[in-house]
């Protein structure tokens, strides 16, 4: 009787646990038009997942954006880059819904914004977090309007699902979004790994891209492999719906060897702490050098990620001689469209025809301790834990510039970069900053804090960097009128701002003296002032507007027009 009694809770348990963790009819879609993607949640994206689906808006902004669901605004934000206008909205079934890439905020929550980005004369606002309740919405209310805010992005809408007291991401397609999907995962590469000094694949010590040709609809195979000890494989995948031509990240990869699961993972959830260790999840090194991502099917040392599933040997394969392996890689996404990569084993004893050379220099980095050299008059400083892995560091200056390793290794956290400059005049230092010069083609203006003799940067970016001089002043003109027209017909002012250096840092509008919201368009390089914010007295008109950029240089234009309200 007992063991009936325990079988019944058990098989009840199974099947409570077994059931949909999500309400798939609490929620409306956000948008009034067919659903299609550009982006799909969990996307593979540099230092990070995507968190959530990015729904195409027909190339065209200003769009509905409707609330999925009762509920209040509890966090609304401005920036310039990342989700650009963004709103979030808590719902009592626990959950939160968020909205990204606005082009502005529905009836009353515009006005609310606006109030705050007046108050503190600027147009970013930070996080704004209305008291609870103070901004109820309803399911179907309108709640923003689709853009292109945040950057150099198309116009789309980003949307998210959080669980409202963790901050976990949770995929929006297990809330009930349907979007056409009948088309399987596409696979373009894969590569083996020899995971320890005394693995072979091959006869080799070196990893090893893969050739594989299709057997059959959605199922490819490789020619057999001979291998000795541990190895692992990283396969090149995406995903692509119906209706669109983006290549989109996969739902779920798993492993079997000889018909046993040995690997899974899928983007169910994640934790944003978490989406750093991406670049453990894929081959970093190769993707830096060749700009194609890897997902590695065996977990690594460190790698924090809580999207594995049921893990054997932590998907590491240990092939015996003699032995041999049927090891399959099925890739899937979320409507359950599949493709299948095999790859026969055969285990070999093998001595290594080719060897890797191993790393030796003066600047070994012991992951867990301190490190701080100097040379030439520049500094680096790695705290504990920088590096996920113990390695030997290239470090070397020439012709002032510092070569830092290569951009191969993922870092864990910061360092500091610091350079001393008391060789140069006080006007000199002014117009001196930080850059990084990975990319050949221009340096890439480094967020750089300055002292008297020392100025210095943090970055988790491995490379080349070195002094440069940003001495132009930002360009700013008028766009659509010229100084000391009549602009009666206009409702708007635009003007162009740009800086070929190191960027914008700052802008700021007056009109006949009182601070102006004027909204700042990155793509298009210039912002624009609303008429209808500001009631006009009189018909002749002050325009000021001052510009900044990251080192200090500014410009003013001064603009007169004529204007009857």
């Amino acid at each position: 009787m007992k063991l009936l009694l325990t079988l019944f809770i058990t098989f009840l348990s199974t099947s409570f646990f077994g059931q949909k963790k999500y309400p798939t009819k609490d929620f409306r879609n956000p948008l009034d038009i067919p659903t299609v993607l550009a982006g799909t949640f969990g996307e593979l994206r540099t230092n990070h997942f995507h968190a959530g689906i990015d729904i195409k808006t027909q190339r065209k902004e200003g769009l509905n954006v409707y609330a999925v669901g009762d509920g209040y605004v509890s966090r609304i934000k401005v920036a310039l880059w990342g989700y650009g206008k963004v709103i979030y909205v808590d719902h009592p079934n626990g959950y939160t819904s968020v909205y990204a890439h606005l082009s502005k905020f529905g009836n009353g929550i515009e006005a609310y914004v606006k109030k705050r980005q007046y108050k503190k004369e600027n147009y970013e606002t930070g996080n704004i977090f209305p008291k609870k309740g103070e901004i109820p919405v309803k399911k179907g209310q309108v709640i923003a309007f689709t853009g292109s805010t945040g950057g150099f992005v198309a116009p789309h809408l980003h949307y998210e699902i959080r669980d409202t007291k963790t901050e976990k991401i949770i995929n929006p397609f297990l809330f009930g979004i349907k979007v056409k999907d009948t088309i399987a995962p596409k696979i373009k590469g894969l590569i083996v790994y020899t995971l320890t000094d005394s693995s072979r694949v091959n006869q080799n010590t070196n990893e090893s891209l893969l050739s594989f040709k299709k057997i059959k609809e959605h199922v490819y195979t490789t020619n057999r492999i001979t291998a000795k000890g541990p190895i692992g494989f990283g396969i090149n995948v995406y995903d692509q719906l119906n209706g669109a031509y983006n290549k989109n990240g996969v739902y779920s990869i798993e492993m079997k060897v000889n018909g046993h699961k040995v690997y899974h993972h899928n983007l169910e959830t994640f934790s944003f702490k978490e989406s750093k260790y991406i670049n453990l999840l894929i081959d970093y090194s190769h993707y830096s050098t060749y700009k194609k991502r890897f997902q590695k099917t065996h977990k690594v040392k460190r790698n924090q990620l809580k999207i594995y599933k049921n893990l054997l040997n932590n998907g590491v394969i240990n092939v015996k001689t003699g032995f041999n392996y049927r090891v399959e890689i099925i890739v899937s996404d979320f409507a359950g469209n599949t493709s299948t990569l095999r790859i026969p084993v055969k285990g070999v004893l093998s001595n290594a025809i080719f060897k890797q050379e191993k790393d030796t220099t003066a600047y070994q980095i012991s992951r867990g301790e301190f490190h701080k050299w100097s040379k030439k008059g520049i500094t680096i400083a790695f705290p504990k834990n920088t590096f996920y892995n113990d390695l030997f560091l290239d470090f070397d200056v020439q012709d002032s510039i510092v070569k830092i390793h290569e951009p191969t290794v993922p870092l864990n956290k910061s360092y500091t970069l610091t350079f001393d400059v008391s060789k140069y005049t006080e006007k000199e230092k002014s117009q001196l900053y930080i850059a990084n010069i990975n990319n050949k083609k221009y340096p890439s203006y480094q967020n750089t804090r300055k002292k008297k003799d020392k100025f210095y940067t943090t970055t988790k970016t491995l490379g080349k960097y070195t002094l440069a001089t940003d001495n132009q002043k930002p360009v700013i003109y008028l766009k659509n009128f010229k100084n000391e027209s009549w602009i009666t017909k206009h409702d708007k002012i635009i003007v162009k701002i740009s800086d070929k250096g190191t960027g914008i840092k700052s802008y700021r509008a007056t009109l006949d003296g009182d601070w102006i919201l004027m909204e700042y368009d990155l793509k298009k390089k210039q912002i624009v002032y609303q008429f209808k914010d500001k009631e006009l007295i009189g018909a002749k008109h002050q325009l000021k507007i001052e510009v900044e950029d990251n080192v200090g240089n500014t410009n003013i234009l001064n603009a007169t027009f004529y204007k009857k309200q």
